[in-house]
């Protein structure tokens, strides 16, 4: 039997992003003049009956707790940004997605915190006597670090308002092990995607694992990992997921070169497993794949191969309305756009409608929870392959080429019909094999049950 999270479709919130909270967070003073306080969560509510309109069954949503800036200069796990609301108005964010039937996962920043948060303040008032001295990795008293603090420290890829925790500190482990029972009991939530999990200490992430799920039953750990071979981190001693980026670059980039082989390849080599490796077009921090995509034509086809191609797939909020935004050398703000909800229905276009649809295919038919991949066909700019399940299979077949094409795609089962789930017609297979026609720039999802 089935997780929540193995079939789940996700929708990625970044909440101070998308409500425009602002982009500093003053330190609170003792008569709260710092004027940041303010609730953004019944904007956020207003998004749950949308997500759950899209077919989303999870959340992501981070970075969420109380911070300096971005989000991920964290000053305390245990309070919700004062950008955003409150602990009682995100616990109540969470009771409604609970209602809706959508799991929440939120961001769990372990790997550094700010410089505002309580242990390193402590070290730079009482530097060698703090408490805290061995909170963090690489504390030096012989060197001021470039921000001015009377000591240094190792920090996040150089960025020294980013000071990396010891996670081999059992005191730090445990506050970070309190903290998210806290977040369990405080606000129910389902699962923690870990930032830099990609630099986590393994051990540490071991006792995560045991950690949590002594917790909460079928809780969810997946992990932010861009390079490497994913299966060191997802196994049963440690994550259950990672984020799959080699996915999402061979998506944009085979579709851009006219190149399926790229895509197929890319599947086959994480074949193992791929299907519980958490898959998306776009993020916080990449391109949106509306500007990455050379040809507009193509979104429909990215977003076909996410929800059927082996993973958990997610949509990035606007991804739906086909939203743009590119980096720039200095900022990701183009990523992360403030975006009323109330503007949805002018945003609404065919590609809401496409995703909705893929969404309702993905939760419907149980091939998409783990089923076995096969690969039928495989040319530059056509593609097709199944996903199985006990008696039947779903078929994928996709054309990136702007002409139209005729395809033979073989059937890995003894069948007379296939259906096809975009429009409900029923098409024949005739000597175990589908004969269809694509439009240019075309995919089709066909559904078939074996003969009993």
């Amino acid at each position: 039997m089935s997780t929540w999270y193995e079939e789940a479709v996700f929708y990625h919130m970044y909440p101070l992003g998308m409500t425009g909270a602002p982009k500093e967070n003053p330190k609170q003073t003792e008569d709260n003049s710092s004027g940041t306080a303010k609730t953004r969560f019944e904007e956020l509510n207003q998004w749950v009956p949308h997500m759950k309109s899209l077919g989303c069954t999870a959340i992501y949503i981070g970075p969420l707790f109380e911070s300096s800036s971005h989000g991920y200069d964290t000053r305390d796990y245990r309070l919700v940004d004062r950008r955003l609301g409150t602990n009682e108005e995100f616990a109540h964010f969470v009771d409604l997605c609970h209602e809706a039937g959508i799991y929440v996962v939120v961001d769990g920043v372990f790997n550094h915190t700010g410089r505002e948060f309580f242990a390193f303040e402590d070290i730079r008032e009482k530097k060698w006597d703090s408490p805290y001295k061995n909170w963090y990795k690489g504390i030096n008293f012989d060197w001021h670090s470039p921000l001015g603090d009377p000591f240094g420290y190792d920090a996040w890829q150089g960025h020294f308002e980013l000071p990396c925790l010891n996670l081999q500190n059992p005191d730090v482990k445990q506050h970070l092990f309190d903290t998210i029972r806290f977040w369990i009991d405080t606000f129910h939530i389902d699962g923690i995607r870990l930032d830099c999990a990609n630099v986590l200490d393994f051990t540490f992430m071991k006792d995560l694992r045991r950690e949590t799920s002594s917790m909460k039953k079928d809780f969810w750990l997946m992990g932010e990992v861009i390079h490497g071979d994913y299966s060191r981190w997802v196994n049963e001693e440690m994550l259950h997921s990672v984020t799959n980026y080699e996915l999402h670059k061979s998506l944009y980039s085979g579709l851009n070169d006219h190149n399926f082989f790229e895509i197929a390849h890319n599947v086959r080599r994480l074949e193992a497993i791929g299907t519980k490796l958490y898959t998306f077009v776009d993020n916080h921090d990449e391109n949106r794949i509306a500007s990455k995509l050379l040809k507009k034509e193509h979104l429909p086809l990215a977003y076909l191969l996410l929800f059927t191609l082996p993973g958990i797939p997610s949509i990035y909020y606007g991804g739906e309305w086909a939203v743009e935004g590119m980096r720039t050398k200095y900022s990701d703000v183009e990523l992360r756009p403030a975006i009323p909800i109330a503007n949805s229905k002018k945003l609404h276009c065919d590609l809401t409608d496409w995703i909705t649809k893929l969404s309702e295919i993905h939760s419907a038919n149980p091939e998409y929870a783990g089923g076995r991949y096969q690969e039928l066909l495989l040319t530059n700019r056509q593609y097709a392959f199944a996903r199985h399940n006990k008696g039947s299979v779903v078929i994928t077949a996709a054309n990136n080429d702007d002409n139209e094409s005729s395809l033979s795609i073989p059937v890995p089962v003894s069948a007379k019909t296939a259906e096809n789930l975009m429009d409900d017609s029923i098409i024949p297979i005739k000597d175990g094999r589908l004969s269809i026609t694509l439009s240019g720039n075309e995919g089709v999802v066909l559904k078939i049950r074996e003969d009993q």
